[in-house]
Parts: C-alpha cells; sequence; structure tokens
C-alpha cells in the first residue's frame, strides 16, 4: 500500500478541490462525465465514514456551456456574468450526481475578506460543521461574481488550503490535470518524472521545475507548492492527483500508488 492509500484510509476530515481543467473538455465546456465519475467516487468515501468538503472551480466553464458561446474575452464584467450562470448550472449537476447517491448538496460562496474578519470566519466554521452533522456535503467556491482584486482569493487552491485550516482537515486532495509533481514539465520534457511522495517541501522546490500552469485555471504548480506549506504547518497532508483519471480516488483507496502525497510532518 502507498502512503498516499495509507494517509486516504486513516483522514476523515478531506477537502477535495477540483480544477476548471478537470471539469472541461477538450472544447472548454462542461464534462459530464467527468463529474459523474468524481461524484460517485466521493460519494462512495461518504459512505465509509469520510466528511468531506468540496472546493469546486468550473462556474465559467458551467456558463459558458449554458449560453453556448464565448464573447467579450477579457471583458471582466462579462466573466463574472459568466459565473452567476454557471453557479447554478454547476451545483444543479452536483445535485443531480449526489442526489443519486442519497446525499444532499449545500453551496457556500466566499471571498478573501470572509477569511479575515474573525466573526466570518467562525460562521464559515459553524456553517461546515452544522451542513456536515447534518449528512449535507458542501460545495465552496470563490464567490467569482462580485469579487475584485482586492476581495479576490485569486485561485481555488489557495481557497481549499485556507478551509482546510479553518475546518482542520486532515487532507487535502487536489483534482488537477496533472498526475502529480514531476522533477521537470511533462509537457516540456518526455523524461520527466512523477514524485510520488514528498516529504520536505522545501528541499524540493529547490529539485523541480514549478513553472507552467494549465490552460483555464489560475493556478499552476507553485500554488500547489504553496498550498501543501500552508496546511502542513496544521499538520495536514495534501494529494496531488490527475481528476481527469476514471476512477483514480478509488484505486488509491484500495491501495493504488498514484499522485504525489505531501506528507505532513
Amino acid at each position: 500500500m502507498g502512503k498516499a492509500s495509507e494517509i486516504l484510509k486513516k483522514s476523515r476530515k478531506i477537502v477535495i478541490k477540483i480544477g476548471s481543467q478537470v471539469l472541461s473538455n477538450d472544447e472548454g465546456l462542461m464534462d459530464h462525465k467527468t463529474i459523474t465519475g468524481i461524484s460517485n467516487q466521493i460519494a462512495s468515501l461518504i459512505k465509509d465514514d469520510k466528511q468531506v468538503v468540496i472546493v469546486s472551480s468550473g462556474a465559467e466553464v458551467s456558463g459558458v456551456s449554458a449560453i453556448g458561446r464565448w464573447n467579450r474575452h477579457g471583458d471582466l464584467n462579462y466573466k463574472q456574468a459568466m459565473c452567476a450562470i454557471g453557479q447554478v448550472e454547476l451545483m444543479m449537476e452536483y445535485k443531480k450526481h449526489f442526489l443519486e447517491n442519497e446525499l444532499i448538496v449545500g453551496q457556500l460562496l466566499l471571498t478573501h475578506q470572509d477569511f479575515e474578519d474573525k466573526t466570518k470566519s467562525l460562521y464559515i466554521r459553524n456553517t461546515l460543521f452544522t451542513l456536515l452533522d447534518e449528512k449535507v456535503v458542501p460545495i465552496i467556491n470563490e464567490n467569482d461574481s462580485v469579487s475584485v482584486d482586492e476581495l479576490s482569493i485569486s485561485d481555488n487552491d489557495t481557497l481549499a488550503s485556507m478551509l482546510s485550516n479553518l475546518w482542520g482537515a486532515e487532507l487535502l486532495i487536489l483534482m488537477s490535470d496533472i498526475d502529480g509533481l514531476y522533477n521537470i514539465s511533462p509537457y516540456k520534457d518526455d523524461s520527466a518524472k512523477l514524485i510520488n511522495e514528498v516529504y520536505d517541501i522545501d528541499d524540493v522546490r529547490h529539485k523541480v521545475d514549478l513553472s507552467g500552469k494549465g490552460k483555464l485555471g489560475n493556478g499552476g504548480m507553485e500554488t500547489k507548492i504553496e498550498a501543501a506549506e500552508s496546511v502542513s504547518k496544521f499538520g495536514t497532508s495534501l494529494l496531488l492527483i490527475n481528476g481527469k483519471t476514471p476512477g483514480i480516488l478509488t484505486d488509491i483507496y484500495s491501495g493504488k500508488d498514484a499522485g504525489t502525497i505531501f506528507v505532513a510532518g
């Protein structure tokens, strides 16, 4: 059994962040098949007595899918409008799949300001505890439709790490479109080697190429390293996996060695 499987099995409080690249197809529209598969895998974890909080990107992709076109590239107001449409579409998609697994979902939309305010942070934490006590699956995203630069969290890797720390998660899982952390970018060099386990984040920073990011998401490998650094201070491990790989969570839970696990000390 790999280290990732070991930590996943023993962790009860888990945050799972799902990136935009994972939830979209090659045309930049919503990938219904992938969302179905991930929802079913998360439902299986919950039925095995895990508490799971989902941080989901994909509002913009879902909005574009709903209206069937993308206009005014670079227009912030248009992007925020797409997110307003997409949040509804995305939640409807999650609601459908979790309901098939006899689970109810609830939504929280947050900004950076919510974490800076101690009273709001307490409300967020209490809401999470209450939803989970009621067996409801919290699905969280940044409130893109109202966020501006000074309120923006910047990417959902950061949002997921902030939530993990606030809630006291034991494991943070980042689902991206890459298999894990490589010594060099596999998009640049076919000889790139996957690193399955990381115990010293400072050391790995100086040994790997962290440049580049996905086509649709804001966060690159650097933000994932930063997320691992942030949660490790609270004793939380981070698992980076390819959410596009069918059954990836189920496989790891069954003992397969996949992805990169940043093991908290």
